[in-house]
């Protein structure tokens, strides 16, 4: 049997994509996850099985055959998500590119096309395999064909056979059929018999082996109330067995000849995989196509030489009054690991690398203090933090080729300085990633020879003078000028002294808290075995799942293709049912606070100075957001006391209080600033509680009479209008019928008439122009707002309105910082600002400064821009992170 087939059930795997990976989303954001699994099943079921013939069948929208026996055959359906309905288009153009053909049909599903399908082939001696996530394949399998089967997410597939199935279910089969007759099917909304499950429905057909079968001899049956089940059920079984059977016999246009395994157009799937940020696949292309075509580049690019000392060096940038720096390091100089050497470029010069004990640290201060010589970079942040621990205070550093690259495409995914020249010149050399390697073979730079590091860094210093030309006329044209020299580019400086700072941090209270949380879960644990009668892997879906849905009998709020699904929000309406739901949750909410934050910021302590070190980037979200990592303290809980308890691990330093100021609903306040909604205006300048007059408004009740639940939905409603949410991302949040979370949305734009219009004009602005802009003019690219599909389109349109306003919240934010900062650097003052948290700044103020800091953060925080609605700053201090917020 030479002959392989790969016949994909395209709409099977698709959702199972969407609904097993959390929503992926590219720097532009795009949401990817339910391609990017797609991708991977295919890519996996093809290499496992080599195939010599492959297709795809995808259900199409409408109605079709079943439809006519059972008008409420798949009626149950919910909507699709507009987070995977954009995803659709795009994947068939991956497809396309992957050379598989599509077959659909108007009157037929998948299903029955690939039932089709594997008929032909079998009787063509084909060797198929059915590669979906839905066992009602199993009816298919015979002798020349197989189910592959895909289980535990993406990741693992199970070769389905003849063999496998009467070990596993004791039935044929085709007696599949026979047995989803019985039993029904939910996801399809198939009847089946009311009572019978897969059990009793198994036994069944064991027995009698088909419903016709079973009716001729229903005397046999001796349980009277399943007689009675049967009996009042056969209309429906009959029906559900119409229903449930795969149709082999489509009209298909399409011979197997036609659906031969060819190459695919690599050229255009590797373009499609670098847009959608899929390294991963990108890896699993031909090595030729794995990185853009890289044309020669000049060998002045890599001309370098190792000079003794700096004096050399010196002279030469005396002269030009400009140089380019890189300090070469394997670690942070907090860690106590030192630079190995400090390159340098000079205008004109070969690069020069001085070995860095070498170096007079005098004479370096003396060139990066001095205002009159420019200094040019690439990532100086890390070459700042290493001036700092040196005390020397760099002046005039004027360009930085990664953040100009940010400004001008903030929705790129890798900002790596060979990159950056291929989109500008075409010409490279190589990534950083492919220089050092990665993971366990990832070398550090001691371990290059020589002659390599010193023509890798020859070449990054050279391309910081060639993309600075380049770039900051670019900046020019796009009027970002101001963004760039007066915000950018000096919050360079003030995110370096915050990663070199740290914030002191206690290991005693998080041992404390973990002592505590683990008590906690020790007992949640028992009262969870003592509700359940038994011990079980609470971590377990499959073995909790059985517990509460068989043991204990709660109602099926969903099922997965694997089994119950057990997930949150099922378990939250499951609440009320029993107070083992409580005590899970509970465990979950723990757990989470232990492994994640409690054991996650032990590691990261630094065992020299008892701080933890952020770090804080600027290149990362394609709103202007600054993130952190290692780690992430956007992400510290703050919901419930438990979460906000890890806070008092966060300290002021020795005679030092922590001053916390946080800037209250900056975004909203943005979004009345852009919008000019009169409502919203008048309700900031009357001093109103924002969410309570939306409450009263969406809600059509009092101001007055706006209760705490009210006051909450409202809050999502805001938060959702600025983030751009779905009707369907708002039914999530708040748990309620998408219906609900669209006449909620409704009511707002109805009544907020200012806001409406500003939605409406910024997306056709952003249709007319390609992009949209924030306060302080950075521009962010939506090329979807042109795609024809309603979906791509809708979801370009979302950005389109939550662009201004959450850039131009982390403008003012970032602006603020700069200012603080450099004020509190021009007072001489010892406090530093150590942490930003969303729009949360935290200064860490000397003994007798407090109020002095306190001041400073109030007036240039609340005045750091000049808008129409005026922002609001809240300021707490305290000893630690939990008492100042």
């Amino acid at each position: 049997m030479d002959n392989k087939f790969l016949i994909i059930d395209g709409s099977s795997l698709f959702f199972r994509a969407f609904y097993a990976l959390p929503l992926l989303k590219t720097k532009r954001g795009l949401y990817t996850n339910a391609i990017y699994g797609f991708v991977m099943m295919v890519e996996n079921a093809i290499e496992k099985i080599k195939p010599t013939h492959v297709a795809v069948c995808f259900d199409m929208k409408g109605k079709t055959f079943r439809s006519e026996i059972y008008k409420d055959y798949k009626g149950t359906r919910q909507k699709t998500p507009n987070e995977l309905e954009q995803q659709w288009p795009l994947v068939r153009d991956i497809l396309n590119y992957m050379n598989i053909k599509i077959l659909e049909s108007p009157v037929y599903e998948a299903d029955d096309i690939a039932g089709t399908l594997s008929k032909l082939a079998s009787e063509e001696n084909f060797e198929t395999y059915l590669l979906t996530g839905d066992k009602d394949y199993f009816q298919l399998v015979n002798e020349n064909t197989k189910v592959l089967l895909t289980r535990k997410g993406i990741t693992e597939m199970d070769i389905i056979t003849v063999e496998s199935i009467e070990k596993d279910y004791g039935i044929e089969p085709i007696e599949f059929i026979d047995l989803k007759a019985l039993m029904g099917d939910q996801s399809d909304n198939i009847p089946g018999i009311y009572g019978i499950g897969e059990k009793t429905g198994l036994k069944l057909i064991r027995e009698f082996h088909n419903i016709e079968n079973l009716y001729d001899n229903i005397e046999n049956v001796t349980a009277k109330k399943l007689k009675e089940k049967l009996i009042d059920g056969k209309m429906s079984a009959f029906m559900s067995k119409k229903l449930g059977t795969i149709v082999k016999n489509v009209p298909i246009e399409e011979n197997l000849e036609d659906l031969k395994k060819v190459d695919y157009d690599y050229e255009k799937l590797s373009q499609m995989y670098r847009e959608f940020e899929f390294n991963s696949m990108l890896a699993r292309l031909p090595k030729e196509y794995q990185k853009e075509e890289v044309k020669e580049i000049s060998e002045d690019n890599f001309k370098f030489e190792e000079i003794k000392n700096l004096d050399e060096a010196i002279k030469k940038i005396h002269i030009n009054k400009s140089f380019a720096f890189k300090f070469i390091t394997d670690g942070k100089i907090y860690e106590d690991v030192n630079p190995i050497y400090l390159a340098i470029k000079v205008p004109d010069e070969v690069v020069n690398f001085i070995l860095w004990d070498n170096i007079d640290k005098n004479k370096l201060k003396e060139i990066m203090e001095d205002e009159d010589i420019e200094k040019l970079g690439y990532e100086l942040k890390e070459d700042i933090i290493i001036l700092m621990s040196l005390g020397i205070d760099i002046k005039n550093y004027c360009h930085d080729v990664k953040i100009a690259e940010y400004i001008l495409n903030s929705t790129k995914s890798d900002y790596d300085i060979n990159k950056i020249s291929m989109d500008y010149f075409k010409k490279g050399y190589i990534d950083q990633d492919d220089f050092l390697g990665k993971g366990v073979k990832k070398k550090t730079y001691s371990e290059v020879k020589k002659e390599d590091l010193f023509k890798y860094f020859a070449f990054v210093l050279n391309s910081i003078y060639k993309l600075e030309r380049v770039q900051r006329d670019k900046i020019g044209e796009e009027n970002m000028t101001s963004l760039y020299e007066d915000m950018e580019l000096p919050l360079v400086e003030v995110l370096a002294s915050m990663e070199y700072v740290g914030i002191n941090t206690d290991e005693a209270v998080l041992d404390e808290i973990d002592e505590k949380i683990s008590l906690k879960l020790k007992d949640l644990e028992e009262k969870v075995y003592c509700e359940a009668e038994e011990e079980f892997n609470i971590n377990s879906p499959k073995q909790l799942g059985v517990i509460l849905f068989e043991k204990m009998d709660f109602p099926v709020i969903k099922k997965t293709k694997t089994g119950y699904s057990t997930s949150a929000d099922v378990l939250e309406k499951l609440r009320g049912e029993g107070e083992i739901i409580d005590y899970i949750l509970d465990y979950r909410k723990f757990s989470k606070l232990k492994s994640t934050y409690i054991d996650g910021l032990k590691a990261v302590i630094n065992k020299k100075t008892n701080r933890i070190h952020s770090r804080f980037m600027q290149t990362v979200t394609a709103t202007g957001r600054i993130s952190s990592t290692d780690p992430n303290l956007q992400n510290i809980p703050i919901k419930t006391e438990e979460g906000r308890l890890i806070r008092k691990a966060f300290l002021a330093s020795k005679g030092c209080m922590l001053v916390d100021a946080d800037y209250s609903q900056i975004e909203l306040r943005v979004l009345a600033a852009l919008s000019k909604d009169k409502e919203m205006l008048d309700a900031f300048k009357e001093g109103l509680d924002i969410h309570k007059k939306t409450a009263s408004e969406v809600f059509h009740v009092d101001y007055d009479d706006v209760n705490a639940l009210q006051r909450s939905e409202a809050k999502a409603v805001n938060f959702g209008i600025v983030y751009g949410i779905s009707d369907y991302g708002l039914s999530q949040n708040l748990n309620i019928p998408r219906k609900a979370a669209k006449e909620y949305i409704d009511n707002y734009l109805g009544h907020f008439v200012g806001i409406k219009n500003y939605m409406s004009e910024e997306i056709e602005e952003g249709k007319k122009k390609g992009y949209v802009e924030t306060i302080f003019n950075r521009r962010r690219y939506i090329p979807e707002l042109k795609a024809k599909n309603f979906n791509i389109r809708s979801f370009g349109e979302r950005i389109a309105l939550n662009t201004p306003i959450q850039g131009s919240a982390a403008d003012i934010i970032k602006i603020a910082m700069v200012k603080v900062y450099n004020e509190l650097k021009k007072r001489n003052l010892k406090s530093k600002l150590i942490i930003q948290i969303h729009d949360e700044l935290v200064v860490d103020a000397a003994e007798g400064e407090v109020e002095e800091v306190k001041k400073i953060m109030k007036d240039l925080m609340e005045n750091s821009v000049d808008l129409n609605v005026k922002l609001s700053v809240d300021m707490n201090t305290g000893e630690n992170l939990y008492e100042s917020k």
